[in-house]
């Protein structure tokens, strides 16, 4: 059982997936765009104060990181 994952703001979370090899291909609106390269997903991040957990953990179920990882980021 993993624990919870802490709360973070739509910058945050780019910044720890940019981290992760993920890079802001543009932004529409108030979400940014994330592609790495021969990946299926385009990530779309809300820029929000606090992402939601359950967004969170969609994101890094599409991501392909686990909640530990992203935390080490």
């Amino acid at each position: 059982m993993s624990p919870s994952l802490p709360r973070f703001s739509g910058a945050d979370v780019v910044k720890k997936l940019e981290r992760a090899g993920w890079k802001v291909e543009r932004q529409k609106g108030s979400h940014v765009m994330m592609v790495k390269p021969d990946y299926e997903y385009t990530l779309s991040i809300p820029q929000h104060k606090e992402i939601g957990i359950g967004l969170l953990k969609k994101l890094l179920r599409q991501a392909n990181i686990t909640s530990e990882e992203f935390r080490n980021l």
